[in-house]
């Protein structure tokens, strides 16, 4: 037997080396320009035409991988030329420009936003053609978000028609919902702010976007992105106030706008200012520095007597942990109310403050369930600690109640109201009895 290893029989042919990113498709947007901009020029300026092209087109073309050069081509006619130097192809670019500028080396189409008329019409028309485009390509819709993000860093590098043009479209699709108000966080880019380019495009955006939509709408959508407390961003640092905004946008005739800002703010400074009284009761500091804070900051941001004890209240009852058992929450409540009553009372020199104090004590006491029992003790404490008075009282028990629990805490102060009248009619007779 041989002792000469046995040879493994090897396979014969020829081999071919195959490597990965040869078998990968070239990225080129230009070809998918050239026939995206042939279709255009074919449609003209019949818009359904262009939306049954772009329709059909889905099909055979990849819009998924060239999306953003389908939205700089049917807003600006070609791709624009920041998009080509992110390749490297440098090739017939003005360099010169802030962003924004055609490459020259394609033929643009000239039936695009940026050509087209500028009123608001035309721009209803042109939003209707990227509804259906995304409508019909669902997978577009991130895609056409990044675009008008980036175009709207680009507004240095476009003309005071196209920057129009392109302000009037965005607030039509904000008021139908293509697009989400988190594209205004472009609008704060630093450059733009300082040249005054955002706080101008911002005017003639919600103006369009008001034509659209009610400004309760508008608002509940800057809420949805947290865009409502970042208007003021508009403006530079220096001029970054309520006052400089209103100015500007109510000679703009955007007076719902500017009134916004300001509610907004005034939240803002509520939020705060309701936070620093929650630390100084934690900390445990000496009632008259509260009392004295808290007069100062009335009139230093001009907060009604209403307003404040109603966020005395809050910041009252959110500076304990509370008993979750209800027949313990009651005695906790009235325990530490008391200790707080003088804080309240500061605040109360006013009837309208009282009942607005009631109505908030109504409120917490509905929305906390363990509290709905305890109502009428609170109401009566602080009756007898002089934060509350007969008539404010008896206001709320006759009218000005809310509805919330209102069969529930009517019948707990039944007995104390009908106790109030009788002494005030006591204190009635005693009186005329004296004048006799």
């Amino acid at each position: 037997m041989s002792n000469q290893k046995q040879q493994k029989p090897t396979l014969t042919g020829q081999r071919f080396k195959t490597r990965k990113r040869d078998e990968k498709e070239r990225f080129d947007p230009s070809q998918f320009q050239e026939s995206i901009v042939q279709g255009l020029n074919q449609s003209g300026t019949d818009l359904d035409a262009v939306g049954k092209f772009l329709d059909a087109s889905g099909a055979k073309l990849d819009y998924r991988r060239y999306a953003e050069t389908l939205f700089d081509i049917l807003v600006a006619g070609g791709m624009l030329a920041s998009r080509r130097l992110l390749y490297g192809e440098t090739s017939g670019i003005h360099c010169s420009a802030p962003g924004g500028t055609l490459a020259e080396d394609m033929t643009p189409t000239e039936f695009c936003l940026f050509k087209a008329q500028e009123d608001i019409e035309t721009m209803q028309a042109y939003a209707q053609v990227f509804n259906k485009l995304i409508r019909r390509y669902k997978y577009l819709e991130k895609g056409f978000e990044d675009e008008v993000k980036k175009l709207l860093l680009f507004l240095k590098g476009f003309s005071e028609s196209e920057c129009n043009k392109l302000a009037m479209l965005t607030g039509i699709l904000l008021a139908n919902g293509t697009i989400s108000a988190s594209i205004l966080s472009s609008l704060f880019n630093e450059n733009l702010v300082k040249e005054g380019v955002s706080a101008s495009f911002a005017v003639k955006l919600f103006k369009s976007w008001l034509s659209e939509r009610d400004f309760n709408s508008v608002a509940a959508s800057l809420r949805k992105v947290g865009m409502d407390n970042r208007l003021l961003e508009l403006f530079p640092a220096n001029k970054r106030s309520c006052e400089h905004f209103s100015k500007y946008f109510n000679d703009a005739g955007l007076q719902e706008l500017s009134g916004f800002v300001k509610n907004q703010q005034s939240i803002g400074t509520r939020k705060e200012l309701q936070k620093e009284i929650e630390d100084q009761m934690s900390r445990g500091d000496p009632l008259k520095d509260i009392i004295a804070y808290t007069r100062e900051e009335i009139k230093k941001n001009n907060i009604s007597e209403q307003t404040m004890i109603g966020l005395i209240w809050a910041s009252v009852m959110s500076s304990v942990e509370w008993n979750k058992k209800e027949e313990l929450v009651t005695e906790q409540a009235i325990k530490h109310l008391k200790q707080y009553s003088p804080l309240l009372k500061a605040f109360t020199s006013q009837g309208l403050s009282e009942l607005t104090l009631l109505l908030k004590i109504q409120e917490y006491c509905y929305d906390n369930i363990h509290f709905m029992k305890a109502f009428q003790k609170i109401v009566v404490l602080l009756y007898k600690a002089d934060v509350l008075s007969e008539e404010p009282i008896l206001k709320w028990y006759n009218e000005a109640h809310l509805a919330k629990g209102k069969s529930v805490f009517l019948d707990q102060m039944k007995a104390f109201v009908e106790w109030l009248k009788n002494a005030e009619e006591e204190s009635e007779s005693e009186e005329e009895e004296d004048a006799d």
